[in-house]
């Protein structure tokens, strides 16, 4: 449960409101394995998605944005979960920690690694992309957030010009949403 932001049942939405909970709820995330609840016990929408339900038409813009990364890019889920695990770990986001190493699991990162970016270490990939994914995202998410040439060179080989693009996507939507956890104080559900 949020301490700064009531979290909203069903009940009392909107036309607009309903409509983004329905897209949420019966959308991508819903289908296949459930690795985190979306909904509490009385459907109340959890993390980041209970606070798109206030202004409605950019919070169906941000989750559209966060269904196209999930499901519709060119990257591998490890390379997915490893980033936002990243992102996480910068931002000490929990929600975004909870979700998403249970994602990660699911997609066969291991415990060690899992823990690794926890901690903000190199979890050791032994794969050149995913490895490569991790040393980009880590850079972006650094203080200066600025690849030098040799950098950029080293991951446009390893991962193409769309993966950049698409990773640096990845990246901005998940700061958001850390920044949005953070403002409203949005702790990870207990499990």
């Amino acid at each position: 449960m949020s301490v700064r932001l009531r979290l909203l049942s069903p009940a009392e939405l909107d036309v607009q409101q309903r409509a983004l909970y329905e897209e949420i709820t019966r959308g991508p995330r819903s289908a296949g394995a459930q690795h985190f609840a979306l909904a509490d016990a009385d459907g109340r929408l959890q993390g980041p998605f209970n606070a798109m339900l206030l202004s409605p038409s950019l919070g169906r813009a941000l989750q559209e944005l966060g269904a196209a990364i999930r499901y519709r890019t060119c990257l591998t889920d490890r390379i997915r979960e490893t980033s936002i695990l990243v992102v996480s770990q910068v931002w000490d986001s929990a929600f975004e920690r909870h979700a998403h190493e249970r994602v990660g699991a699911a997609a066969g990162l291991t415990r060690a690694e899992l823990l690794a970016l926890r901690e903000g270490q190199d979890p050791g990939l032994s794969d050149p992309a995913e490895h490569a994914a991790w040393s980009f995202t880590r850079t972006l998410t650094c203080r200066s957030g600025a690849l030098d040439e040799g950098e950029y060179d080293k991951a446009r080989a390893a991962l193409g010009e769309r993966a950049l693009f698409e990773l640096s996507t990845l990246v901005g939507y998940y700061s958001t949403l850390a920044l949005q956890l953070r403002l409203f104080d949005v702790p990870a559900p207990v499990s």
